[in-house]
Parts: C-alpha cells; sequence; structure tokens
C-alpha cells in the first residue's frame, strides 16, 4: 500500500477547547492528614485537549488545521495559544474575560492517574460571534464540530445550516444531550454512552442498528460512527454496515482516542480517501494513541507504517451479528473466508500449526470458539481452565488469524449458517463425515477439509498430565 498522504486536507475543528495538565511525581508515603498517597510533583507538564487536541491531530497528520474555540483571560490561555501556535495550528480563540479556560489537572505516579481536578465554566457564545469567528476560514473542506458540552455548541444548527448550504461535509463529535441539535450534519460520532442517552437501550445489535437507521433517517445523516472501546468500532449507513474490531494492544490510557477518531476520518476523507477506509485507518490510529499515556496525537508517518504492515484493521474478537456484516464485505473484495472451530482452552503449539495452515487455504481466518458453559458440558467438570475472554483474547493476537467468534451451543453450525465460509477446516482427528456444518458447506459448493494431525499436542491429555502431578 502506498504511504497515506493527508497534506491536501484543509479542515477546520469548531468546538470545546482545554488544557491537559499533568503533574508527575513519585508517591512514597501516605499523608498523616488523611489515608491518601502523597506525591512529591517533580514535573509538570501541559497538553492540548478537547477540540484544541482534535485540531493538533490534525496538523499531526500534515493536514492544514484550523480551530475555532472560546478561552478566558487567563495564564491557561496564553499556554494554549503558544501550543496551537507551535503546532501550526491556526487558531481563532475568543476571548471571554469574564471566564476561566476550561483546564484538567491530572496528578500522576507511575503512569497512573491518581486523581483529576477539572476547572471549567459555561461558555455560552453568541451565533453571531461564532460565525464571525468560523467565516475567517471558509477555505477549509471538512468541517468538525467537536462538542464538549462547555457552552460554545449550545446551539450548532446555525453552523450545520451554513456548510450545508456551503456542500460542506460536517463530522460531529457529540455528547451526553439530545442529538437532534446535530440535525443535518453529515456523519455522526458517539460513543456507547452517548448513543444510549440519545436512543435508549437495546437487546441486540439488530435493535441497536433499527434504532440508528431510524435516526439516520429522521437527522438527515448520511453516516453514524459508533466507538465501542475494546470492541472496535460500527460504521453505519441508510443501506449498509460495517463492524471494525480493535487490535489487540496493551492499553495504557484512553484519554483522547475520540479526538483522535474523528481528526482520522476528516483527514482521510478530506484526502479522498473513501468512508469505509477512513473508518479504517481511524481505527489503527485510535490503537495508537491508546497504548501511550495521556492525551496524545498520531503522526502520518506513524499511521501510514502502521496501516502498510499488512497487520492492519481486520484483526480481533467479534459478536456474530459483526461478523456477517464483516465477511459480506469481505466477499465482495474477493476474499476467501475459511472457518475453524474448537474450545482451545489451553493454546499449544499444535494448535499454532494447525490455525498456520488453515490460514493458508484462503484470504480471512475465522475461530469460533465454544462458550464456557458449552465447554463444561464437553469436557466435564473443571474445563475450562481459561475463559473464554482469555481464549479469544490470545487467539486474536496470533498472526494467522483474522477474526475471533464465540458461539454458545455446542457446535457452530449457527455461525456457519450465518457466514457460509468458502472453506471448513478441522484438525487431523477428524473425518470429513464428523465435521459439523459439512454437508452444509458442501452443499452451496464450498471446501471442507481435514488438516494434519499434530501427535502430542491434545489439551486434555495436557491437562490430565498436570492434574497427575
Amino acid at each position: 500500500m502506498k504511504p497515506l498522504r493527508f497534506d491536501g486536507a484543509k479542515i477546520l475543528t469548531v468546538g470545546d477547547a482545554m488544557l491537559d495538565r499533568y503533574w508527575h511525581g513519585e508517591t512514597t508515603r501516605i499523608s498523616a492528614e488523611a489515608p491518601i498517597p502523597v506525591i512529591d510533583v517533580k514535573e509538570i507538564e501541559d497538553r492540548l485537549g478537547g477540540a484544541a487536541n482534535v485540531a493538533l491531530n490534525i496538523s499531526t497528520l500534515g493536514a492544514k488545521s484550523y480551530l475555532v474555540a472560546a478561552v478566558g483571560k487567563d495564564s491557561m490561555a496564553r499556554e494554549l495559544r503558544a501550543k496551537l501556535e507551535a503546532s501550526s495550528v491556526e487558531a481563532e480563540l475568543i476571548e471571554q474575560p469574564d471566564k476561566s479556560t476550561t483546564t484538567k489537572i491530572r496528578l500522576v505516579s507511575r503512569n497512573q492517574q491518581l486523581v483529576r481536578a477539572d476547572f471549567e465554566e459555561y461558555s455560552g457564545i453568541s451565533s453571531e460571534t461564532l460565525g464571525n469567528a468560523v467565516s475567517k476560514f471558509d477555505e477549509a473542506d471538512i468541517v468538525i464540530l467537536s462538542d464538549y458540552d462547555k457552552g460554545l455548541l449550545e446551539d450548532p444548527q446555525p453552523l450545520i445550516g451554513k456548510y450545508v448550504a456551503e456542500k460542506k461535509p460536517i463530522l460531529v463529535d457529540p455528547k451526553h444531550k439530545d442529538f437532534s441539535v446535530y440535525r443535518g450534519a453529515t456523519i455522526i460520532k458517539p460513543n456507547l454512552s452517548e448513543l444510549e442517552h440519545a436512543v435508549g437501550g437495546w437487546g441486540s445489535e439488530s435493535e441497536l442498528l433499527k434504532k440508528v437507521r431510524i435516526l439516520l433517517d429522521k437527522m438527515s445523516w448520511s453516516a453514524m460512527l459508533i466507538t465501542r472501546a475494546s470492541d472496535g468500532m460500527t460504521l453505519i449507513e441508510a443501506g449498509d454496515e460495517s463492524h471494525f474490531p480493535a487490535k489487540a494492544r496493551s492499553v495504557y490510557d484512553t484519554s483522547g482516542a475520540g479526538d483522535t477518531v474523528i481528526s482520522v476520518l476528516a483527514a482521510s476523507l478530506s484526502s479522498g480517501y473513501t468512508l469505509k477506509d477512513s473508518v479504517a485507518f481511524s481505527n489503527v490510529a485510535a490503537g495508537i494513541v491508546v497504548s501511550h499515556f495521556g492525551v496524545t496525537s498520531v503522526s502520518g508517518p506513524e499511521l501510514s507504517a502502521e496501516v502498510s504492515s499488512g497487520d492492519s484493521y481486520i484483526k480481533g474478537v467479534m459478536s456474530a451479528e459483526q461478523l456477517v456484516t464483516a465477511v459480506r464485505y469481505s466477499k465482495s473484495l474477493g476474499e476467501r473466508i475459511v472457518f475453524t472451530n474448537g474450545c482451545f482452552d489451553i493454546l499449544h503449539a499444535g494448535h499454532v500449526d494447525y490455525l498456520e495452515e488453515a490460514k493458508k487455504e484462503g484470504d480471512v481466518l475465522i475461530v469460533g470458539i465454544n462458550a464456557d458453559e458449552s465447554v463444561a458440558r464437553m469436557k466435564g467438570e473443571g474445563r475450562p481452565i481459561n475463559t473464554a475472554e482469555r481464549r479469544m483474547k490470545i487467539l486474536s493476537s496470533l498472526e494467522a488469524v483474522d477474526w475471533v467468534v464465540i458461539f454458545e451451543e455446542d457446535t457452530p453450525e449457527s455461525i456457519i449458517e450465518m457466514i457460509s465460509p468458502d472453506v471448513l477446516v478441522k484438525g487431523g482427528d477428524y473425518s470429513v463425515d464428523q465435521i459439523v456444518g459439512a454437508d452444509l458447506v458442501k452443499a452451496y459448493g464450498g471446501k471442507v477439509k481435514v488438516l494434519s494431525f499434530v501427535e502430542d499436542c491434545s489439551t486434555s491429555a495436557m491437562v490430565e498430565k498436570i492434574r497427575k502431578l
């Protein structure tokens, strides 16, 4: 894949900027005044936060970044201005002498946040003032509304109306409020909590999709991108949906991950990439930033290298419904789908060899695993040794495995029916007539294959040997 290029993009971010301040130090004793740790502060670090972090992310990617935000007349505002200027962000900061700049102070010891203190005031800005500020950046080709509910975007309708008339895409990062205030925008990016606040709960993925599509039609949005933390992202359009699982990583801090998502999404769309590719790049970028401490950004070369590595955005754990969507899209690209299943209770060398061999049968390898209750029914008391969550995490980290899905029944027949894999495989201790779903796959012209058998690599035998020790 060619290196990603964002240097032609011009993006305006309008929203609630803030200063993220970190007090770093060591904790070696407990206070005599109260049962709390005492931090010996050695370093104070300031970073751009909120809408300012969105603008920073855009600039770091190599795109042209503009920002409109409200600040107070204080030292925090001066620090914000200096950092924005140093980051090549062109900013119009609306100064409010009677307000203070939103500041979040985090006390940190050994890369762990111990406490956070927020200093903020509601910053109501008139539509006329805001309109005058944003008009200075009419050369922008995409607009982000970064709403942290601090007052700047109390009524975004005049802004949305302006950019709809100019035929400029409007991307919204919303807060816990009535989503009707964002009516007419192009794409809205809530997390699960924000979405639930807007539409109420749901009992299944299909009910979620139904509620979102009703909202898309009612609010005249083109798409909704739902961020789902460790479960990745789901893109929902009027007639289509795609799920992007999160890449397995060590997560240090999720601060600012949502800012990164919408920044990369906007920069990618502005640079001519498709919506699905843009979401995929955003998903990769979010994975990068959560593996660092504190609010941070991802550079264009860093993102490009990660995407080009081949270990991209398709790997991870999915629900059955998400898997159906992913498989449909994968097949539309002409990719060959391979499916296998098992308990995978204690992952061993035999499993790894078997999965690597299975992957060679196609382009995408899906592994179905039995739920804990199913393993217990089949294997007896004391099994599984590892929970389904642990087993899925280990499997999804293997290079050969693309998607992992869990099934509650004793067999994966319902999963096989749902996804219709091109190739169904099992290990060499089975014969074709013993493989669940074989008749189904052969009926529509799919391939069923028994792979080689690896001696002395039975999980049950290992468990029994350990019990005898």
